[in-house]
């Protein structure tokens, strides 16, 4: 009985731990999406799909701006990367008409 009285000790520890840190809990979240999202815009087969993951990078970038309390730097980064930069791209990817890579099936044209 006691180990399951320490057990349980240790687990209310943690999560009194993560509930006191919210904000690293955040943070972490945050950088696992921002890290997921970087290594999709690089292994993507599909250039549109890159330029809209690279947005998310910059949104998540844009939120540790604000978490370190540097709100104007987090504005500019969401309106100068997230809403201009990326919105680029990805007009530039959809009005080109090459193909970057071609799939098995397609033929020249």
């Amino acid at each position: 009985m006691e180990i399951i009285d320490d057990i349980w000790n240790m687990i209310c520890g943690v999560l009194q731990f993560l509930w006191e840190n919210m904000d690293l809990v955040a943070f972490l979240v945050l950088a696992a999406i921002a890290i997921a999202a970087a290594v999709y815009v690089v292994t993507d087969k599909e250039v549109i799909h890159s330029a809209f993951y690279l947005a998310l990078v910059f949104v998540c970038v844009a939120v540790t701006y604000f978490f370190l309390e540097a709100e104007f730097i987090g504005v500019v980064q969401m309106l100068v990367y997230v809403g201009a930069i990326t919105i680029l791209f990805a007009f530039s990817i959809m009005l080109t008409r090459r193909y970057i890579m071609k799939k098995d099936g397609d033929a020249d044209e």
